[in-house]
């Protein structure tokens, strides 16, 4: 008692109890982990993410190979920008020698001066922390940082943020139809975010609605259960903080985080 009573300034628990509690962003790092998981188990049907640093192939999906913790791509300019940004901090590494050859495809499903012997060489460069840093970093400036700060400015909890990262992460955020601005864009068109005076939850499920239409605009992502079975029913259970315990389905296999 006399420890509290030389500490006037904190409120009282009746104070403390009438004052909104801000909400955790998915940028918190145990909500981060979460959303590393739940990206994990749809792209590589597994929760270890950081397992992930040294997968390639090459998915039939018209974007050359596939790699990395957020599936970098060779034929959409983000798997060259990682392995830029790692020789530029770590020059002669193994991957160094490809950067021609990933300026060539970019664009394209081609893997001209790429094989036979890039995937050895990625997965020999996913051993090196300056390579797995690399990832990280580039994930958080071209994915998880723009999704996260566009959710917070539309008022999004932690649910809606993770709803705009994996967008991103699937479609990107370019000028096609099917980017995630303009799955935005489409939601936009039915629904207002917090932000704008809607309701939370009638904006998301109007934002899913758009991403669905997007997913089936393309035959390798036209599956939509990382949507149906997952986000869904995190939002029907107004599961709007992305709180634990999680349990969810992609592709039909179950997944838990207590």
């Amino acid at each position: 008692m006399g420890a509290l009573a030389a500490t006037p300034l904190l409120a009282s628990p009746g104070e403390a109890a009438t004052r909104p509690l801000a909400a955790v962003g998915l940028d918190d790092p145990a909500k981060k982990e979460i959303a590393m998981k739940l990206v994990s188990s749809a792209e590589n049907s597994s929760l270890d993410w950081k397992a992930q640093y040294q997968y390639i192939e090459d998915i039939g999906d018209g974007r050359g190979y596939t790699a990395g913790i957020i599936g970098f791509c060779s034929g959409t300019g983000d798997m060259l920008d990682l392995v830029q940004l790692y020789t530029d901090r770590k020059p002669g590494n193994v991957l160094a020698g490809y950067l021609p050859a990933l300026r060539r495809v970019d664009g394209t499903d081609s893997h001209s001066g790429l094989d036979p012997n890039f995937p050895r060489d990625w997965r020999r460069a996913a051993q090196d922390t300056a390579f797995q840093q690399a990832q990280n970093d580039e994930r958080d400036r071209v994915y998880f940082n723009p999704a996260v700060r566009q959710g917070k400015t539309d008022g999004l909890r932690a649910l809606g943020q993770f709803a705009y990262y994996d967008a991103i992460v699937m479609h990107g955020d370019g000028d096609d139809p099917t980017s995630f601005r303009n799955i935005r864009k489409r939601a936009l068109r039915s629904a207002k975010p917090p932000a704008q005076g809607g309701n939370e939850t009638t904006y998301l499920n109007a934002f899913l609605d758009a991403r669905v239409w997007a997913m089936k605009q393309e035959e390798a992502h036209s599956d939509t259960s990382r949507v149906d079975t997952v986000q869904r029913v995190f939002l029907r259970n107004g599961n709007l903080d992305l709180n634990p315990p999680l349990d969810w389905k992609v592709y039909g296999d179950s997944y838990h985080i207590g």
